[in-house]
C-alpha cells in the first residue's frame, strides 16, 4: 500500500488516482478535507487530514495508516508550498513555511515511515521541481527547499539502499495544477493574455513546447514506485518536457524572440 502526501490536489491526486488504477491501496493526506474527500470518492483511496508541518500528525498519519493495513510499501512526498520572495524580500514566516512544508515535513514522514519501508523493500519518491536544478527568479525559498527534498531523498538511497529501500525524485517543469493556474492567471492578468496564453509562453522554450498535465507526472510516480523501476535509486528525473536541457544564451537566437525593453 502506498501514502501520498499533499494528495487532495494536483500532481498527488494524480499520483493516487495512477496508483489505484495499477491495483494498489492508497491513502492521501492534506490539509484541505472536502478536496480529499473528493479525491477519495472518485478514486477509492482513504482520506486522511493532516499536516505534514506538524510531527504529531505526521506520527499519526504513519500508524494509522500501517495499523489499517499491516504494511506500507510506498511513500510520495508531494506536500508542498511556495511563497514568493527573493532572499532580500522573504519575511521569516515565510521561509519557515516552507522549510516545515517542503523539507522538514517530508523529513518526518521518511522517518516514520522507513521502518516499515525496510520491512516492505519498499520505495520513497520525492515531488521536487525544476526549480530544484535551476534557480527560478523571486522564490528562493522554493528553489532551495526543493532542492533540499532532492539531497534527502538521495541520503536516504544511500543510507537505505543496502536495506532495500529505493529513494528517487521527479522534478516536474510548469505543470497544469490547481497552484500553476492560480500563478499562471496572474501572469496573463499583468500582461493582458489568458491563462492558456500565459502557460504557453512560460513553456515556449521548453523543447516540447507546452505544459504537462498533471497525470503526466503521476504516471512516472506509479512507474518508480512499482517492480519496473527495481533497480532505479536515488535517481533525480526531470519530467519539465526538456526545459531544463535549454542553454538560455541561445534563447537570443531564437527567431520567435522580440526583445520588450532592455534594462
Amino acid at each position: 500500500m502506498a501514502l501520498v502526501t499533499g494528495g487532495g490536489t494536483g500532481i498527488g491526486a494524480s499520483a493516487a488516482t495512477v496508483l489505484r488504477e495499477q491495483g494498489w491501496e492508497v491513502v492521501i493526506c492534506g490539509r484541505r478535507r472536502g478536496c480529499l474527500d473528493a479525491v477519495a470518492e472518485r478514486t477509492g483511496a482513504i482520506a486522511f487530514e493532516a499536516d505534514v508541518a506538524s510531527p504529531e500528525d505526521v506520527r499519526r498519519l504513519v500508524a494509522d495508516t500501517v495499523a489499517r493495513f499491516d504494511r506500507l510499501d510506498g511513500v510520495v512526498l508531494n506536500a508542498g508550498i511556495v511563497r514568493p520572495g527573493g532572499v532580500g524580500e522573504l519575511s521569516d514566516d515565510d521561509w519557515d513555511a516552507m522549510i516545515a512544508t517542503n523539507l522538514t515535513g517530508p523529513f518526518h514522514v521518511a522517518r516514520a515511515a522507513l521502518p516499515h519501508l525496510v520491512e516492505t523493500h519498499g520505495s520513497l519518491v520525492g515531488v521536487a521541481s525544476a526549480a530544484a536544478l535551476r534557480a527560478t527568479a523571486a522564490i528562493a525559498g522554493y528553489n532551495t527547499t526543493k532542492a533540499g527534498l532532492t539531497m534527502l531523498m538521495q541520503s536516504v538511497a544511500v543510507d537505505y539502499g543496502p536495506s532495500g529501500v529505493r529513494a528517487n525524485i521527479v522534478c516536474p517543469g510548469w505543470t497544469r495544477t490547481e497552484m500553476a493556474d492560480m500563478e499562471m492567471t496572474e501572469l496573463g492578468s499583468t500582461i493582458g493574455v489568458s491563462m492558456d496564453h500565459a502557460y504557453a509562453l512560460a513553456t515556449a522554450f521548453a523543447p516540447s513546447r507546452r505544459p504537462a498535465e498533471a497525470d503526466e507526472i503521476g504516471q512516472v510516480i506509479g512507474w518508480l514506485l512499482s517492480p519496473s523501476a527495481s533497480y532505479v535509486n536515488a535517481a533525480v528525473i526531470p519530467v519539465d518536457g526538456g526545459l531544463i536541457a535549454v542553454e538560455p544564451g541561445q534563447i537570443a537566437f531564437d527567431p520567435r524572440v522580440s526583445v520588450r525593453t532592455m534594462t
